[in-house]
């Protein structure tokens, strides 16, 4: 870390001398910057016709249907009738049960690590492991949520219920989660833990009481973040029995039977759509997607009103 803020202080340095002797900066420098300026340019044209050309293909549903109709429908082999209800009350259950595993696991993963654990080759190889665990591909915890909790819970439905699709979806942002956790640890200045030592405070107290709240919006932006992320997670779902066809649980049925009974949600649902040869279905696709696109920017919204409310009580 020293010896990166050296090399951007004398990369500063040499800027500035440059500037103040008026000297022109060096070919290769502008054409760098050129490049680098060109490669964004071109990453955002890419997506705004991306989004673009989803949302106008999502125009007929919007002309026809509108957006309650279209959320509120369930799902059905008549495009004309055919809506996300279920995929999205299906995603949503999946995320409170995200929600609620990974942040008190993830959260108290992190602690330890960033304050109790001493800094020996057990620790520093956890903190590999982990690191190592986040960039593998989501499919791979699909297969481990096959081969592991559908076993476990094979007397409901087979494995292929709810339940099972939020525990993968878990262990799938998990390691974000710590990660995210332990850098917002790390970010807190020592002098605050100094501080609560230094009025008899237990360790403990100083955690609860200086750090956390220190470190809280960049816990609850890293959290926040990796839910978004599992709310499009699509292979993981597929592997563990989501349900793409259409069906429906009736609306009397108990929290119980929707943990432990089939089940779909929007990314599978998308993925069912956009398979089918139907026309009607590429717009369904669409809308589909618009939707979940507004969700995720709903999400991270979320993220920043949070973030930004925490850092003004610091």
């Amino acid at each position: 870390m020293a010896a990166t803020r050296t090399l951007h202080t004398d990369a500063t340095s040499i800027a500035v001398e440059r500037a103040l002797k008026g000297q022109s900066r060096p070919r290769g420098e502008v054409l760098f910057e050129g490049f680098l300026f060109v490669s964004l340019i071109i990453a955002l044209g890419v997506l705004i016709w991306l989004l673009t050309d989803v949302f106008l293909r999502s125009i007929p549903v919007w002309q026809e249907r509108g957006l309650v109709s279209f959320v509120t429908s369930p799902l059905s082999s008549d495009p004309a009738k055919a809506g996300i209800a279920q995929g999205l009350i299906g995603s949503i259950l999946l995320m409170v049960i995200v929600i609620t595993l990974t942040i008190p696991i993830g959260a108290a993963a992190a602690i330890y690590l960033e304050e109790y654990a001493p800094d020996n080759r057990m620790t520093r190889f956890l903190n590999t492991t982990v690191r190592n665990l986040a960039g593998v591909p989501a499919v791979v915890y699909g297969l481990l949520g096959l081969a592991v909790f559908v076993v476990l819970l094979g007397d409901f439905n087979s494995g292929k219920n709810l339940l099972t699709g939020g525990l993968t979806l878990s262990i799938v942002v998990l390691p974000i989660v710590i990660i995210t956790s332990a850098e917002a640890l790390r970010s807190v200045p020592q002098p605050i833990r100094e501080a609560g030592f230094g009025v008899g405070a237990t360790k403990w107290e100083v955690i609860r009481s200086h750090v956390l709240p220190y470190a809280a919006p960049g816990i609850f932006t890293g959290i926040i973040l990796t839910v978004a992320r599992a709310f499009g997670e699509t292979a993981p779902l597929l592997l563990v029995g989501a349900a793409t066809a259409g069906f429906g649980q009736a609306a009397s049925a108990t929290l119980f039977d929707r943990l432990l009974g089939p089940y779909t949600a929007l990314p599978t649902t998308i993925y069912r759509w956009a398979t089918l040869p139907q026309t009607e279905f590429k717009a369904l696709t669409s809308a589909a997607i618009v939707v979940l696109l507004a969700v995720v920017l709903l999400i991270n919204a979320i993220a920043i009103i949070l973030r930004n409310r925490y850092e003004r009580r610091w």
